[in-house]
């Protein structure tokens, strides 16, 4: 058998070894949130008798129908959705404009400004001063504290910033000598080069703000302003018939509620991925490979 053989076999071997090996973390992964969609379909029996299962005996939507019936559902994913759009469209805004100038070598006072963002990376606040500033600003049971807070994360400027001295510099110095002001070759020469960029971290952002459990709990004391996660904690409590205003708590759906929220805290996230898939798969290995 030649060397040649040999390589081909035994690469087939680490083939078939890294399928076996991802295959079966793919099932740990995936099955749980098969068991989560599947117990949010079934009833409250058969969620208690069986400790696990991947098909309800008998399908039954009540516990959906309860979600989008009751005020304080509802309130809560209205109040997430909007928190998440604005939040993610303020974030990026704010860091593509901040580390665009960055980028630009001639800058004066760049390089302060860029030890002062590395500062922040080894060295933080930590949640007591962060509550007195959020307080002392004004913006507790405001939804701005759900954002601003955290409006610039700087792992993703100093990302970013990257990104934008890796274009061509050509194409601004043609835009500029056609007379193109600097908000022009931003905004028609850097940001459409900057697609897997601007889809990269619209995903991390509007991610990271959707999960947000933290910064809810710690600002928002009027439980009108819940949102989801919130909600989805307050639901593991023992009063969580109390805590969505079920009024018929003999027939409260706790263990389905549970599950089907956890399914539609999820569903958006897992909808828009796809649409990002592409940029998303482009704009992860920015500045790992120089060609």
């Amino acid at each position: 058998m030649s060397i040649k053989q040999q390589d081909t076999l035994g690469g087939r071997i680490f083939d078939v070894f890294n399928v076996i090996v991802l295959g079966a973390l793919a099932l740990i992964t995936i099955l749980p949130l098969f068991y989560v969609l599947a117990g949010s379909f079934a009833t409250e029996g058969e969620i208690s008798a069986r400790p696990f299962f991947l098909w309800p005996e008998k399908f039954v939507t009540s516990t959906y129908e309860y979600i989008f019936a009751n005020d304080t559902m509802l309130r809560a994913m209205i109040t997430t959705i909007i928190v998440t759009a604005v939040g993610t469209v303020l974030q990026l805004t704010l860091t593509l404009t901040m580390a665009y100038p960055l980028a630009k070598r001639y800058l004066p006072g760049r390089t302060l400004v860029l030890n002062l963002v590395i500062f922040t990376l080894v060295f933080g606040g930590g949640i007591v001063p962060t509550y007195l500033v959020v307080r002392d600003l004004g913006m507790l049971d405001s939804y701005w504290a759900l954002i601003l807070p955290l409006a610039i994360n700087p792992f993703y400027l100093i990302i970013v910033k990257s990104f934008f001295q890796e274009l061509p510099q050509a194409l601004e110095e043609a835009a500029r000598i056609d007379g193109c002001s600097e908000m022009g070759v931003f905004f028609k020469i850097v940001l459409p080069l900057s697609k897997p960029i601007i889809a990269t971290f619209s995903l991390f952002y509007a991610v990271g703000i959707w999960n947000d459990y933290m910064s809810p709990l710690l600002y928002i004391n009027d439980n009108q302003k819940w949102t989801l996660q919130v909600l989805v904690r307050q639901l593991t409590s023992p009063d969580a018939a109390n805590a969505i205003g079920a009024i018929e708590t003999a027939f409260f759906p706790v263990q389905g509620l549970k599950f089907a929220v956890v399914v539609i805290a999820t569903l958006p996230i897992l909808f828009f991925y796809p649409f990002l898939q592409k940029h998303f798969a482009k704009g992860v290995l920015i500045g790992s490979v120089k060609e």
